[in-house]
């Protein structure tokens, strides 16, 4: 990506991004008809499955069946495969890969201060920004269709979120770099965003979700999520999402594994900083567990992972989960990192504003001596989650608009802002694009979510609710 704006004058990207225009006019965004040649959506899912825990594969499928929304959720590896045949600008930046309106939340800067970011980065990789883009805007028009919003809320909804893309990052396009690296979504900006656009009821929302995310600390998962047992403090039992190794695995091979994990914590302590590293080697590991987590990343391998510094009331619960290749590696080509985790890490500190202070990687090689990479985050810290089904069309409106702006940040910070601010320019083709493409695959995600719920109909596979 450096090498769009290295060296380059402004108005070499400006014109560089208008002249894109040609080979993708931005009307063109709207298009989206399924290939001749586009996989059965349920054959995509299941070969994602292979390479998980077989045991945990139905439960996935459960929660992907829910809705058409929550199909979305776990649907990243089929929308990249269609995005691969949409119009491309041809101007790249780093991509979360998965931007749906729930992978942007409230989150805790290393200050300890409460951020509006985007969470999730399973999926990140260097790729046409408009990625992105288009997957959040289908979101929000899925979302809007789940909640019975009219065909005009649900246009009004999307065409906000975008409008905000292009015009924040318009903004950014005219300030200097430093001024673009530092920039964030505070809470005082959200909390004006708020009283400016939202209801009173759906302000007092905000304020306790504000309240309630500055609760989800260590302290609070560690009240949560752990027990004493015989004088010794575990994690407890929820099985399946939450199952302890001693009660996983049988002696042995729990010691190995246990082993592993003890040593996956040691070493991936050398992807921190030296002074984080200092502060990690101060805590115990005392217990272990698998944990289910999300909808598209059911099934693989996660593991949350107890330490104690202090004394037995200092908690530090770290996450870590395993990593695969991003769904658009296909598409937008192979990560610059041969490790995965540590392609999700760099993503995470180039497109988040700031990052969680454990974020970290590492390999290991599993008793089936298959190499697998991780990384490693802190499990709750601050975190705070949108509730879109509690959202009247204006709130929705108003919560996209974030979204929008937040991820305009996130590509002018790695990509060639200025091209991409040229190739958006001052009018709505853009915008109005993008509300004609996310309703088009609306339709489409309905219908790939009917054939998952056919084939376990047919008993082609099974799915679980938990």
């Amino acid at each position: 990506m450096a090498d769009q704006v290295s060296g380059s004058l402004p108005e070499e990207r400006a014109a560089r991004g208008r002249a894109a225009r040609a080979d993708a006019p931005r009307s063109a965004h709207a298009e989206y008809q399924p290939s001749a040649k586009r996989p059965d959506p349920v054959d995509i899912i299941e070969a994602q499955s292979a390479a998980r825990l077989p045991e945990l594969v139905p439960i996935r499928y459960g929660r992907m069946l829910e809705s058409p929304f929550r199909f979305y959720r776990g649907a990243a590896g089929i929308m990249a495969g269609d995005l691969a045949d949409t119009p491309r600008s041809g101007i790249t930046a780093q991509l979360c890969g998965d931007a749906h309106l729930l992978n942007f939340r409230l989150l805790a800067s290393p200050e300890r201060q409460l951020m509006f970011d985007i969470n999730d980065f399973d999926e990140t990789l260097p790729g046409p920004w408009e990625w992105d883009v288009k997957r959040l805007a289908a979101s929000l028009a899925i979302a809007g269709r789940e909640n019975g919003y009219t065909d005009a809320e649900r246009a009004s909804v999307v065409r906000a979120a975008v409008r905000s893309y292009r015009e924040r990052m318009r903004g950014f396009a005219g300030q200097g770099n430093l001024a673009v690296w530092y920039t964030q979504v505070g809470m005082d900006v959200l909390q004006a965003l708020a009283d400016r656009k939202l209801g009173a009821r759906a302000r007092a929302r905000t304020r306790r979700a504000m309240a309630k995310a500055r609760g989800r600390d260590s302290l609070q998962a560690f009240a949560k999520l752990t027990q004493v047992v015989d004088g010794r403090r575990r994690i407890t039992p929820d099985p399946p999402l939450i199952v302890p190794i001693q009660d996983l695995l049988p002696g042995a091979e729990r010691d190995a594994v246990e082993e592993q994990l003890r040593e996956l914590i040691e070493r991936y302590g050398h992807s921190l900083q030296s002074d984080r590293r200092h502060l990690l080697r101060q805590y115990r590991v005392v217990d272990m567990a698998r944990k289910v987590v999300g909808v598209g990343s059911v099934g693989t391998r996660c593991w949350i992972i107890l330490l104690l510094g202090r004394d037995d009331e200092d908690p530090l619960l770290l996450q870590a989960k395993e990593a695969d290749p991003s769904v658009l590696a296909p598409y937008a080509g192979t990560s610059a990192y041969d490790n995965q985790g540590q392609r999700v890490v760099a993503g995470q500190r180039l497109m988040q504003a700031t990052s969680d202070i454990f974020l970290g990687w590492e390999r290991v090689i599993g008793m089936d001596g298959r190499q697998r990479d991780f990384y490693v985050r802190q499990l709750r810290d601050w975190k705070g989650i949108a509730e879109p089904q509690l959202m009247v069309p204006k709130d929705m409106r108003a919560f996209g608009e974030v979204c929008g702006a937040t991820l305009a940040r996130a590509h002018a910070r790695s990509g060639d802002r200025i091209a991409i601010a040229a190739y958006l320019g001052a009018g709505d083709a853009f915008d109005r694009a993008l509300t004609i493409f996310a309703e088009r695959y609306a339709d489409q995600n309905e219908r790939d979510h009917q054939a998952l719920t056919d084939a376990v109909h047919t008993g082609r596979v099974a799915a679980q609710s938990a």
